[in-house]
């Protein structure tokens, strides 16, 4: 299967043909994800909060992100790998910026790098795309925002495009924004949460979209599946057969002694 390009996304977006992302934070989903032939795997500073049980999403660092790219770029051959730059490191200045850039792709093996609040660091995206390095600029309309603000969102997508971004994710976009911004610009534009088919493509955390996360159990939300109530069954059973006194499935089988 042909590896996914940056041009190919350009021209999937000129043919009309929807762009799909996952984001991933480990090997194995990273592989399941790629064999299923979604163009982007998009590793989130998200891991945090969502796998690690953080508070805050500041709590993630730059190490921490690398460790986690490199095991989803271990696990995806055909897509796109994107790794979140930490907002932390946005905050320390431009150099620090290209420099925390640099470190995914050369030790992470990240094909671009998505940066967060990226119409708030026009500089950095343009000093990240000098580096070589390819970035995925997210920005945001806040939820329920009256849709005059959308003359000033085209602006700011024309503006990322202009500093030589290659993606946006438009969080939050509406039906009429959203579409207002795909119109405007040539990069493909992507969104997750508050996105719709409006969009070139949608992004979704495949452990949302599975139902992985604990909250899943009592999770009223339609979702692909509900792996937490499927891990929940099962880890109950394997309880069961080892205070019985059963093998357990899955081991290795072991002749009894008479």
């Amino acid at each position: 299967m042909e590896k996914v390009t940056i041009p190919a996304l350009r021209e999937m977006k000129r043919d009309g043909r929807k762009i799909v992302g996952v984001v991933a934070w480990d090997f194995q989903i990273a592989q399941i994800a790629d064999r299923t032939g979604v163009e982007i795997v998009s590793v989130g500073d998200s891991v945090g909060i969502n796998l690690w049980g953080h508070s805050d999403l500041l709590e993630i660092t730059l190490d921490e992100m690398i460790i986690v790219c490199k095991a989803v770029r271990r696990g995806t051959k055909r897509a796109l790998v994107s790794c979140d730059l930490p907002l932390g490191s946005c905050q320390k200045g431009v150099d620090c910026t290209v420099r925390a850039a640099a470190r995914i792709v050369e030790e992470a093996g990240a094909d671009m790098v998505k940066l967060d609040r990226a119409a708030d660091f026009p500089d950095a995206v343009t000093a990240i795309v000098r580096a070589g390095i390819p970035v995925f600029a997210q920005f945001e309309m806040i939820p329920q925002a009256a849709e005059s603000m959308t003359s000033k969102l085209v602006a700011g997508a024309k503006r990322l495009e202009e500093e030589g971004a290659s993606l946006v994710d438009f969080k939050h976009s509406g039906p009429v924004a959203g579409p207002a911004v795909v119109s405007a610009v040539s990069i493909p534009v992507i969104g997750g949460m508050g996105g719709g088919p409006w969009l070139d493509g949608r992004i979704r955390m495949a452990h949302a979209a599975i139902g992985y996360a604990a909250s899943a159990l009592e999770s009223k939300t339609e979702s692909y599946a509900n792996v937490a109530r499927i891990t929940l069954d099962a880890l109950t059973a394997y309880a069961n057969d080892v205070r019985a006194g059963r093998q357990i499935k899955g081991g290795v089988p072991v002749k009894l002694q008479s």
